[in-house]
């Protein structure tokens, strides 16, 4: 096994549910990125593979939901728009629907990272 394969390996198996979230959110953000990029140099099966790893990472993150708070049902539905806006992605080549989901995977990102910072200073 190579040393960065190793790292990442560690990395996952000792990390919290928070950090895990985060690379999730991470993860969503570097595939769908390089499925755009795919797209736009014509690479078909790479933009195909990213978007699959994108929905894998969002089905992930709808599975962990804690559907005893309030607002794991909008963020449900922001997911399920978040799949679909990568479905039309897949099907038209569509960029714009790409930079969508990488918006809203950010905005996610920066608020579990503040939130993150809140729960640390309790």
């Amino acid at each position: 096994m190579n040393p960065y394969a190793t790292y990442q390996t560690n990395a996952v198996t000792t990390a919290t549910p928070q950090d895990l979230t985060l690379m999730l959110y991470e993860g969503l953000i570097k595939f769908t990125l390089i499925a755009k990029r795919s797209i736009e140099q014509g690479l078909i099966q790479e933009k195909n593979t990213n978007i699959q790893k994108a929905q894998a990472i969002i089905t992930e993150l709808q599975i962990t939901l804690n559907t005893s708070i309030a607002i794991a049902n909008e963020m449900n539905v922001l997911y399920d728009y978040m799949q679909s806006r990568l479905i039309d992605a897949n099907i038209k080549n569509d960029t714009v629907a790409l930079d969508e989901v990488v918006g809203f995977a950010e905005e996610f990102r920066e608020t579990w990272k503040e939130a993150m910072k809140l729960a640390r200073t309790r």
